[in-house]
């Protein structure tokens, strides 16, 4: 039986990567901040499914929580064969209003907890292989701030290594949804309530989407027709216009200054 170890793994799409992969049979290692919340999930899959789940609590924005996941990732003894890079959240307000620590913060979650802990798990896929994936947004494809930002740098980032692993039997892929039903926005103080609803997309759906796509060999998923035409759309159009626009959906869709 394979094992995959999905951080961020208790809510929106972490825990649906992880309900779908102990329903595949995969025994799971599930990373988190909230150790009571990830015995409680560990548990329940177990019972349901019949897989063994064991659990990790750590802080993706500290050394030591990115180190635990490194040190369990690189045991040659429990080898890790699928990765989710899951682990992220938002931050409301524009530039300058978000304090610069949060930002770092971020920056950690986003960009050096994913490349440290993709080497440290692709190092030893090389010998037997294995897959990672990394979850970005389509954000990605739009200016603006240090969450697009650091969600651009994943695409890239995996889309390179990719390319770069090509033919070792390691597959890597950029998981880029739109906005998900999860407890993302509301973690982080966003009001969505003027999102028309066409726009949400259901975490297991893009579970689903994403592992096919992975399963088909892509460097970069974009788990839904309406988001695949958006994010075509977004290469076409001027720089210039897509900041403008992602600025005024920003404000409409985001935190309103005062609440």
């Amino acid at each position: 039986m394979t094992t995959a170890l999905v951080t961020g793994a208790t809510a929106g799409i972490g825990a649906a990567f992880a309900r779908r992969l102990a329903r595949d049979r995969h025994d799971l290692v599930l990373v988190a901040r909230d150790a009571d919340r990830l015995r409680r999930q560990a548990a329940e899959l177990h019972d349901r499914h019949g897989i063994e789940a064991s659990v990790l609590p750590a802080d993706l924005s500290t050394d030591e929580g990115i180190g635990a996941v490194e040190k369990r990732l690189s045991d040659p003894e429990h080898r890790v064969d699928l990765l989710v890079n899951n682990a992220g959240f938002g931050l409301k307000g524009a530039f300058l209003d978000v304090p610069l620590a949060d930002e770092l913060r971020m920056l950690k979650v986003h960009c050096e907890a994913v490349l440290r802990l993709t080497s440290a798990a692709v190092e030893p896929m090389k010998e037997r292989g294995g897959a990672v994936i990394n979850v970005s947004s389509v954000a990605a494809f739009f200016p603006r701030g240090t969450y697009s930002a650091s969600k651009s740098w994943v695409v890239q980032f995996t889309a390179g290594a990719a390319r770069d692993l090509a033919g070792s039997g390691v597959r890597l892929m950029a998981l880029c949804p739109g906005f998900v039903r999860t407890e993302f926005h509301q973690r982080a103080s966003m009001d969505m309530e003027s999102l028309p609803g066409w726009m949400w997309l259901e975490a297991d759906r893009v579970v689903d989407a994403g592992l096919k796509d992975l399963d088909r060999g892509k460097f970069v998923s974009v788990p839904d027709p309406r988001y695949k035409m958006i994010t075509g759309t977004s290469r076409l159009a001027p720089r210039n216009s897509l900041a403008s626009l992602s600025s005024r959906v920003g404000r409409r869709n985001g935190p309103k200054r005062g609440r």
